[in-house]
């Protein structure tokens, strides 16, 4: 039986990995109670003079690349760069084409208040809905296909404009699981990408597997090789190892001071995540309950009783409630991929680990 840490809610199984020691507490918990005891002020600093070399004397350049969505930790993370680190950042962001109303508004209305420049990356259509029916087969997961190209875009990108420097929000494995301590200050890998975000496959996996993809239709998401990342010097940052993260205190200060707009989610309490994706919080959602007995509603909800928002009784009341709700949406998806309900629904059963107890 799977070990519960006794703090939050996470147990052995989660997708990233966790640790759980004899008294109990995860390593997530462990990790995020460094929060509390890191002298922030310092850390701070160390992050000012990291930024300090990349800042170019011409302002019509930039200085760094971040990427950037619709929701999550978008606007948070261009404020600290341009307001507060005094850059002149070049925001990249790639099209998931599950584009919600909301999260097409939020993110021009990012550019607008922020006054940056933004590169959108566009894939051809008929790839990604290949690559997407691909993997779904592969690994339970149509949802592959934007990771590759939200991880790869803005690398690319920085090596093509010579931008050496990228700054990313939160690192998942540290904020959720406490893969590494904020004192590691990890940055951005090949092989972190690969492991988790990819799931251990790489794009060129999926060529010549299945009928459907072909060398053309994963050129985009290829990771630049390593002489290309070294000639520029690249480097990718993570401003959760350098001020006390706190995701729901952050959102509510964007939405006062930049309009920053929120949405109800059918599968979580948490407003603000994932409000530009019609599918994340829907059959994505579901999927990955059904492979590992878990929502994101239990991220949101560990996340809240760390920041001692909600008691772990609250928590696990949240995580019954939200995890067993019907996703919406997902004829949507069926007919823009061109797939039978019937056939999805073998896939994804396929998939399910019937070993966990598909309830909180």
């Amino acid at each position: 039986m799977k070990k519960v840490c006794k703090s939050c809610l996470y147990s052995e199984n989660h997708a990233l990995g966790i640790v759980i020691n004899e008294e109990g507490i995860c390593s997530g918990c462990i990790v995020h109670n460094e929060k509390y005891k890191l002298n922030w002020d310092e850390r701070w600093n160390k992050l000012e003079k990291i930024v300090k070399d990349y800042k170019t004397k011409d302002k019509r350049n930039y200085d760094c690349i971040i990427p950037v969505t619709g929701g999550n930790d978008s606007y948070y993370t261009v404020y600290l760069a341009k307001e507060k680190l005094g850059l002149n950042p070049l925001l990249v962001s790639h099209n998931r084409y599950y584009n919600t109303p909301l999260g097409i508004r939020n993110l021009s209305n990012l550019r607008i208040v922020f006054n940056c420049d933004i590169l959108i990356q566009n894939i051809n259509i008929n790839s990604i809905k290949k690559l997407s029916k691909a993997t779904l087969f592969k690994m339970g997961s149509f949802h592959w296909p934007v990771i590759a190209g939200q991880t790869v875009f803005p690398v690319k990108t920085a090596i093509n404009h010579k931008i050496p420097l990228i700054i990313w929000g939160a690192h998942q494995g540290v904020e959720q699981v406490g893969m590494f301590s904020h004192l590691n200050e990890v940055e951005m890998t090949r092989r972190y990408r690969k492991d988790h975000d990819l799931m251990g496959i790489e794009p060129h996996q999926l060529v010549n597997a299945f009928d459907l993809v072909k060398e053309e239709d994963i050129h985009q998401l290829l990771y630049p090789s390593e002489m290309e990342i070294e000639e520029v010097g690249l480097r990718g940052i993570y401003l959760s190892n350098y001020i006390l993260w706190d995701p729901l205190k952050q959102h509510i200060l964007m939405s006062k001071k930049f309009g920053y707009k929120s949405s109800i989610c059918q599968r979580t309490f948490d407003v603000y995540d994932h409000v530009d994706c019609w599918h994340f919080m829907g059959i994505h959602d579901h999927i990955k309950f059904l492979k590992y007995g878990y929502s994101k509603v239990l991220d949101h909800a560990c996340r809240e009783i760390r920041h001692k928002r909600i008691s772990r009784e609250q928590g696990i009341e949240l995580v019954n409630f939200y995890s067993c709700q019907k996703p919406k949406y997902t004829d949507l998806l069926l007919d823009w991929l061109g797939i039978e309900k019937s056939s999805f629904e073998y896939v994804i059963q396929k998939h399910a680990n019937y070993k966990i107890k598909h309830k909180s």
